[in-house]
């Protein structure tokens, strides 16, 4: 009979594991191994998908490519360009937006929000630009 170490008193299977210890050269070539799955993943997922993803994003509803723009800059107006928000807008709305600017924001006719809670917070000057009729410029 072969010693195997302790044994369940019920079930006869061992109470200690058995570990078996890997060479410095076959912890090597393991690592080697995964790294260079996940490399060759990545390469193969990014060739892949890249040039989908940027042709799902580079159309509109009708299919046309749509001309590459830069990053607008922080703080600066991004038109919301959702297939469900562009069916409900008209030509001259898509054309302001993608001229640069927000809608409402160059006509129409200003009203103030003369909220008790908003006012509160406001500045005299802005408060003198909104009675003024005016679109406020100061915060």
């Amino acid at each position: 009979m072969v010693q195997r170490g302790r044994l369940h008193p019920c079930t006869a299977i061992p109470l200690e594991k058995e570990v078996k210890h890997l060479s410095p050269t076959q912890r090597a070539l393991t690592i080697a191994g995964v790294v260079g799955s996940l490399v060759t993943g990545g390469i193969i997922g990014a060739t892949l998908a890249g040039p989908l993803s940027a042709a799902a994003n580079n159309t509109t509803s009708n299919g046309v490519a749509a001309a590459a723009t830069a990053s607008p800059a922080a703080g600066a107006f991004k038109s919301n360009e959702n297939a469900t928000h562009e069916s409900g807008e008209s030509a001259a709305r898509e054309s302001a937006e993608n001229s640069g600017q927000r809608p409402g924001g160059a006509g129409g006719t200003f009203t103030p929000n003369e909220n008790s809670a908003h006012e509160t917070g406001e500045s005299a000057a802005r408060e003198a630009q909104e009675n003024a009729g005016q679109r406020p410029t100061v915060p």
